[in-house]
């Protein structure tokens, strides 16, 4: 792990790093809302519940802030050990649904 590096794993986790970021960014809500083109109710619900976005949104507001996603493994995880296991079957993962690009915030 980078010294900068911040483990989120969980949506509350990720809510205190979103507003920690704008904060140290030196950015209010009206601000960084004007960067992404949003109005501060959208950028408090947002900090509010993190899920309430599409990925590209997610990406879009990252990008503001100055960070971006970075995916590590963190080790050998259960889907690793029971695909190894004697007589596992394999599974699909299940299908997604995918919003439309330019989807309105």
């Amino acid at each position: 792990m980078h010294s900068m590096d911040y483990p989120i794993q969980s949506s509350g986790q990720l809510s205190a790093h979103l507003r920690s970021l704008r904060k140290s960014r030196g950015l209010n809500q009206v601000q960084l809302g004007a960067v992404l083109g949003v109005g501060q109710t959208r950028i408090a619900r947002i900090e509010r519940d993190p899920t309430a976005v599409s990925v590209e949104q997610f990406l879009a507001l990252l990008g503001a802030l100055g960070v971006q996603m970075v995916l590590r493994p963190n080790g050998p995880s259960v889907a690793d050990a029971s695909a190894n296991a004697p007589g596992a079957a394999s599974t699909k993962p299940a299908p997604t649904r995918r919003r439309p690009l330019g989807e309105p915030w």
